[in-house]
């Protein structure tokens, strides 16, 4: 059996996922067509 630690960690990683997908519907619809496009660049900058 898991840790209860494991599970608080396992938790906590599906919260970030869906936040991850809430800043990115956001983010998609402010940035547009160049989302993808802008996102490369920031992060490689």
């Amino acid at each position: 059996m898991a840790s209860q630690e494991a599970v608080e960690l396992a938790k906590k990683i599906i919260e970030l996922d869906l936040l991850r997908d809430e800043i990115w519907e956001h983010y998609a619809a402010v940035a547009g067509e160049d989302a993808h496009e802008l996102l490369r660049l920031v992060q490689n900058s």
